[in-house]
């Protein structure tokens, strides 16, 4: 076997692998073995079948399975021995010429390569990238404190509907006289709440509703742009909504009113575990510290898009094997086709120089990342994940429980990995380039992020 590489603009390479009989000859002969034990034909005992009958019916195919492991094979040992950084697969070079493997060897294998091009990126003191601290102030703690105490919040009973009350009803469709429709829609025990109408007129209908009362709207008025709510409130296929104008009355027969859970013990338990605070002063101060945690993750974040914008900006635009590429990506997305190549090629590119940039910093730093640091982010992503439900007092067991979960799913290992990665490369850079501190608000911050 003979193996060869050309790479006159560095980026587009050809490689040319010359197969000898010898290369392929006994692992064919091994391989057609194995299937004349495995014969079953018509005639003849097992395993006693003439081997020319064999090599008749499964010799080139063989052959040819044999030869493209071999030549595989070559490929990746040659671009690992010489350190080529190969970008995609490679394809078989359009300068190929027909192979007939009926005729003895030599094989002359042809594979345009896309080599990533040549740079070099470092980091040093030198080096200044924003770094964002989000002010924790009490605008926010409020905030937060709302959200806890709306979700341990609950419904009472009202005589008389005020802003945000849920009302309940039997709701009838009126004729032109403003009777009840004989055959018309009722719903019985009908759920409301006028602070979502749309039409402040239609809104207006329902202020200082009292048990009892009879109100008469008109659902289409009270929600001109939204068929799909009219359709849930009166029970009714959404077609049918299309040409209805009729009025409908609504008795009221119960008013539910929102409560949010006082600022009390109960909401201190149920929020952080049992007597992990004993005073507001106390819970606002857990708070304020889970807060910290949370937003200084969202500012890593943030840290680490600016060093990519910083090192893509040093780089500068870096000149890449496009024709190649293309044929790779549409190669790997045939069901989508050639269009879709074109519109997603320059962001394909973007990712791949950042992806690039990043296996030097990662190299030039050390960083390795083992099944612990994997298992880590796995649990950072299920504590995130509960957090946004408002649950922050999550025993560490059940933590450990979800991210094993996370672990299984297979198709999430790679975005843990590179999550893992981007966690550790991280904390490394910030100590090694000049952070220029800053210190926003949250929405501040938010904006900077849409």
């Amino acid at each position: 076997m003979k193996i060869s590489f050309e790479n006159p603009d560095k980026i587009n390479g050809l490689m040319t692998i010359v197969v000898e009989e010898s290369d392929f000859q006994s692992e064919v002969e091994k391989t057609l073995k194995d299937y004349r034990k495995k014969a079953n034909v018509p005639g003849f005992r097992p395993g006693q079948v003439p081997m020319g009958m064999i090599k008749r019916q499964f010799g080139t195919s063989v052959k040819m399975d044999v030869i493209n492991k071999f030549v595989g094979q070559q490929i990746y040992k040659y671009v690992q021995d010489n350190k080529i950084q190969m970008l995609g697969e490679p394809l078989a070079s359009e300068k190929q010429t027909p192979i007939d493997l009926e005729k003895d060897a030599p094989y002359t294998f042809l594979f345009d390569i896309a080599v990533a091009p040549e740079f070099k990126v470092t980091l040093t003191g030198r080096d200044k990238v924003d770094h964002y601290t989000i002010k924790v102030d009490d605008a926010l703690i409020d905030k937060q404190v709302d959200m806890f105490t709306s979700r341990m919040g609950s419904y009472e009973k009202a005589e008389e509907y005020q802003e945000n009350d849920m009302l309940k009803g039997d709701l009838r469709e009126l004729d032109e006289k403003g009777n009840t429709k004989e055959d018309g829609i009722t719903v019985e025990g009908a759920i409301l709440m006028p602070s979502y109408i749309k039409v402040d007129d239609q809104k207006k209908l329902f202020d200082g509703a009292k048990l009892g009362d009879v109100i008469t709207f008109n659902p289409k008025k009270a929600y001109p742009d939204n068929d799909t709510e009219v359709s849930s409130l009166l029970k009714v296929e959404r077609e049918k909504v299309k040409d209805l104008t009729a009025d409908f009355s609504f008795q009221v027969t119960e008013i539910q009113r929102f409560n949010k859970h006082a600022v009390d013990q109960e909401l201190f338990d149920q929020t952080f575990g049992k007597d992990a605070v004993k005073s507001e002063k106390e819970f606002r101060e857990k708070i304020a510290e889970g807060l910290k945690e949370q937003l200084a993750a969202d500012a890593d974040f943030k840290f680490i898009q600016d060093v990519r914008a910083h090192c893509e900006k040093k780089v500068g635009k870096l000149a890449y094997p496009d024709e190649l590429l293309k044929k790779i990506m549409l190669n790997n997305n045939k069901d989508k086709g050639a269009e879709f190549v074109e519109k997603n090629y320059e962001n394909s590119i973007k990712e791949l120089t950042w992806h690039l940039i990043k296996e030097q910093l990662v190299a030039a730093n050390d960083i390795k990342i083992e099944d612990n640091d994997i298992k880590e982010t796995a649990k950072e992503a299920a504590r995130a994940q509960f957090a946004q439900y408002g649950m922050t007092n999550i025993p560490e067991e059940y933590i450990e429980n979800y991210a094993e979960e996370i672990l299984k799913k297979g198709n999430s290992t790679d975005a843990l990995v590179d999550r893992s990665i981007d966690r550790k490369l991280t904390e490394i850079l910030k100590n090694v380039v000049k952070l220029n501190e800053k210190e926003v608000t949250l929405d501040e911050f938010n904006k900077m992020m849409e």
